[in-house]
């Protein structure tokens, strides 16, 4: 891995306080998938327009989250086949700050992400109590039907525009994980603008084009599944994979 501490020590930094005014709860996302090797270059052109989210000492955290789906994936396939108005549910823990949180993801019909949740004790593993009510008040799916299906964990540095209304997340050491596999995604970064609407100028997303990195539109759950589960249906995301072989196996 490589060692980012030097970089990240230049970004002014803003407190978890600080970004009360920019959780973006009702957003737009854009996604971006490219190679560790170039991380250093775009962070130190970063520097000038965005605040790093700092927790103590530390500008980068890990983060621990357990999707749920059904037996058989019926969120997952809905995704995949381009269902609109759809639910995603999820625990998270933030690891350094011990915070947990049982959220649910709302995509809807015009392509805007909503996302509620609930501050619980400990990470939540079972769909029961206080996250069950949560469930059924938010959406219309079913709790008993939704089980522990996938473990996604990475390391996360945030990021906060200084002028605008965005928010960024860089996300390294992607691995994914169920009771009998593990995948590590090892020099992969997935980075994620997140913005109250996309007409707002996003300098990362300039610095994107500079570095010929495209949008890439696949959720880190999706790829999880894909990743532990091959036999499944994935047609859809076939371009975004290839992309994602390439990136990987590039000398």
């Amino acid at each position: 891995m490589i060692d980012l501490d030097p970089i990240l020590s230049g970004f002014d930094p803003i407190s978890l306080k600080q970004m009360d005014n920019v959780k973006l709860q009702n957003r737009v996302d854009t996604k971006f998938m490219f190679r560790e090797a170039l991380l250093p270059a775009i962070l130190g052109e970063m520097q000038k327009n965005y605040f790093a989210l700092e927790l103590g000492t530390r500008r980068y955290n890990h983060y621990e989250t357990l999707y749920f789906d059904t037996d058989q994936f019926k969120l997952y396939i809905g995704h995949h086949n381009g269902k609109l108005n759809r639910y995603k549910f999820r625990s998270r823990r933030y690891v350094e700050s011990d915070l947990n949180f049982f959220e649910i993801k709302f995509k809807n019909n015009k392509g805007r992400t909503i996302k509620d949740r609930i501050k619980g004790p400990e990470l939540v593993k079972a769909i029961e109590g206080k996250p069950e009510e949560f469930v059924r008040s938010i959406s219309n799916v079913d709790p008993q039907s939704l089980q522990p299906k996938l473990w996604v964990n990475y390391m996360r540095m945030t990021f906060v525009n200084k002028t605008s209304q965005e928010r960024l997340t860089i996300d390294t050491r992607l691995t994914f994980k169920n009771d009998k596999v593990e995948v590590l995604y090892d020099g992969l970064v997935i980075a994620e603008v997140k913005r109250g609407s996309a007409t707002e100028k996003s300098p990362f997303i300039g610095l994107m084009r500079k570095y010929s990195v495209q949008a890439r539109s696949i959720s880190k759950s999706c790829l999880g599944v894909i990743s532990l589960n091959p036999q499944i249906k994935k047609n859809r995301f076939k371009p975004t994979l290839l992309y994602l072989n390439k990136l990987l196996n590039a000398s």
